[in-house]
């Protein structure tokens, strides 16, 4: 990690209103609540409470969005004005970088150095990727010409997660605005300050008024519902828990919306004693514990192969001690702060679960000492459990790992499929031909070999099973955002 000088934390109040046909607005109601600082437990400033109300003037300000100055502008003027967000995103990124880190409780290092330059990266990608794009043609013998076209799918509903606010609400706009449609976003109430400065960006980057709208609020009886209930918005994509896309699955169901989802995981880190347990302990507590094991593809299940156990443990368990946990302004903190009151009592509910399981916490499952306020806790290792446990088996989400010994492929690939989800896995091993074997037999969406976290957006990202529906990136993405029509000519 570079290290870089302590940044002030303060900030004055930052009160977050809709921004709804490309003016900043307060509720009808005049509802609001608070944002909290998960690391201070202060107030960071009020956030309107939306509701049916601004949803329906949002669905309504994008429809007409959809036949205006959007439609008609031109491949390369909108490509242009995609990449100016990315462009914008980077001019602001200390600003972006410090409001996302009071929002959420993580390291303001990790913010700067990942959180704002994928999203601007994100835009960057899609507009460019727009270039080369193209549909298909198929000539039937003398016959007939066929060709497709593609077209935007119209108001598409984006609901987006607290953990990355700002890097998973770009990795579904951009691509949505580079399809040509227009967006109602819902962020999480948890972390609402940069998506409303993100309004701000698309407005000064040129983007036509209401082709981009974001409402505040809740989910359930709010904002959520009344976004996934609108007869008049054609798609969501959703990233969250599983439960959440159940409930919203139920909802667009009326109306027979497309849906893109990427939710829960359980994720594998499978080790063979082949690897070079260095490397897999320096990529384990990053896959274990970045971002306070708060991202939806952390290896929380580790499977280690019995010759390496002790060896691996040993390692793994020492140079967890190390990471510091504490100030996220302070270069010297590796973790910070879990999201806030309701998920640190979930996290540390399923480490007391562990202790009752027949669980041994072989580090952490505490609040740090000196640390009075804030959402704090020590990155955890549990061993002693079996394939059944509940903490082995639920996404708990937090810096909390199981290790599991296993003594052959066969079971390990047995135990890392034993699950309801199937997002990502690791596999170490230095051997060619088991890594190409147990890859293929994984069930999940992404298998990463010999690294974590390593991503080209053109390949396809998402789960399988209770993981998800669909595929994001690259051509995928465009999938999503755009429909097909089949024109055939008769010759």
């Amino acid at each position: 990690m570079q290290v870089q000088p302590k940044v002030e934390q303060r900030v004055n109040p930052f009160d977050c209103k809709h921004f709804i046909n490309g003016q900043y607005m307060a509720s009808k109601s005049g509802k609001t609540f608070d944002n909290i600082n998960p690391a201070t437990q202060e107030v960071l400033g009020r956030v309107c409470e939306g509701g049916k109300e601004e949803i329906d003037l949002a669905v309504a300000a994008a429809r007409r969005a959809l036949n205006g100055p959007w439609k008609k502008m031109s491949t390369h003027d909108r490509i242009s004005v995609i990449r100016r967000i990315g462009d914008i995103i980077l001019e602001r990124k200390e600003e972006l970088a410090r409001l996302e880190s009071l929002d959420t409780g993580k390291p303001y290092w990790l913010a700067s150095t990942i959180d704002i330059p994928r999203s601007a990266y994100n835009f960057h990608f899609f507009a460019d990727y727009l270039r080369g794009i193209g549909t298909e043609a198929y000539q039937t013998d003398d016959i007939a010409l066929n060709y497709s076209i593609r077209r935007p799918v119209g108001v598409v509903g984006l609901i987006t997660p607290w953990n990355l606010p700002l890097l998973l609400l770009t990795w579904k706009l951009a691509p949505c605005l580079a399809a040509g449609n227009t967006a109602v976003i819902k962020p999480a109430e948890l972390t609402p300050m940069t998506a409303t400065v993100l309004a701000e960006i698309c407005r000064e980057a040129g983007v036509p008024d209401g082709v981009v709208n974001i409402v505040h609020g809740f989910g359930p009886d709010s904002a959520g519902s009344a976004l996934t209930e609108h007869p008049d918005v054609d798609a969501i994509s959703f990233t969250g828990e599983t439960v959440t896309g159940k409930i919203i699955m139920r909802a667009a169901a009326q109306s027979l919306k497309k849906l893109s989802y990427e939710l829960g995981g359980k994720n594998p880190n499978i080790i063979f004693a082949d690897a070079d347990l260095d490397e897999v302990v320096e990529t384990t507590l990053k896959s274990s514990f970045i971002n306070q094991g708060e991202v939806c593809l952390c290896g929380s299940r580790v499977y280690v192969e019995r010759p390496v156990y002790e060896a691996f443990l040993e390692k793994f368990v020492a140079r967890t001690k190390e990471l510091v946990v504490g100030d996220p302004f302070d270069p010297n903190t590796k973790v910070g702060a879990l999201i806030g009151e309701e998920h640190y009592q979930r996290v540390t509910g399923y480490i007391q679960l562990a202790k009752e399981e027949g669980g041994q916490i072989l580090t952490g499952g505490r609040r740090p000492e000196g640390l009075d306020k804030g959402y704090y806790l020590e990155p955890t290792i549990i061993v002693g459990l079996n394939r059944n446990c509940r903490v082995v088996r639920e996404e708990i989400f937090g810096p909390v790992v199981t290790v599991l010994p296993f003594d052959s492929e066969e079971e390990v690939i047995a135990q890392a499929n034993d699950t309801h989800y199937g997002l990502s896995a690791s596999i170490w091993t230095n051997d060619l031909r088991r890594a190409h074997r147990v890859a293929g037999q994984i069930e999940a969406g992404i298998v990463w070999v010999n690294t974590w976290f390593l991503r080209d957006l053109r390949t396809p990202f998402g789960g399988m099973k209770q993981s998800g529906i669909g595929r994001e990136g690259g051509i995928h993405s465009f999938e999503f955002f755009t429909e097909l029509t089949n024109v055939c000519i008769k010759l």
